[in-house]
């Protein structure tokens, strides 16, 4: 089933944006280090979804430059995929747009992709899937 998994806060201090989630009374899961993207994340629980809030951890990380250029803001929105390689073999023969073709291991140990904002009418696309077993 397709869900919203998350959406993704641009921030500059996780410890400054993480206060004010915490005012409302919500619980902000641990820092996780996600050194391949540069960035350090945490988690917040919404019912079936999450608001991911990223720190860059390097000033030539994308959430760095995306910081600087726009501002602390939702960077992309994450949507929950059964089968990750399926959704993107179909969207590839469709023509869809990829920031990367590689499939990559995100926080928590989930599968994830990027679909370019050009096939997306503007919106930065994250494609993930739940931990595969076994693993």
């Amino acid at each position: 089933m397709h869900t919203i998994d998350h959406l993704g806060v641009a921030v500059k201090s996780l410890a400054q944006a993480r206060k004010f989630y915490e005012q409302l009374g919500l619980n902000v899961l641990g820092e996780e280090l996600i050194p391949h993207e540069k960035v350090k994340v945490a988690m917040i629980p919404m019912g079936e979804s999450r608001i991911e809030l990223i720190e860059a951890t390097s000033p030539d990380s994308v959430i760095a430059k995306f910081v600087k250029k726009r501002g602390e803001g939702l960077h992309h929105v994450a949507i929950h995929v059964p089968d990750l390689t399926q959704a993107v073999e179909q969207l590839k023969k469709t023509g869809t747009r990829f920031v990367s073709d590689e499939i990559k291991i995100g926080a928590g140990g989930h599968l994830y992709v990027f679909v370019h904002p050009s096939s997306t009418g503007g919106v930065l696309l994250e494609l993930v899937q739940d931990v595969p077993e076994g693993v």
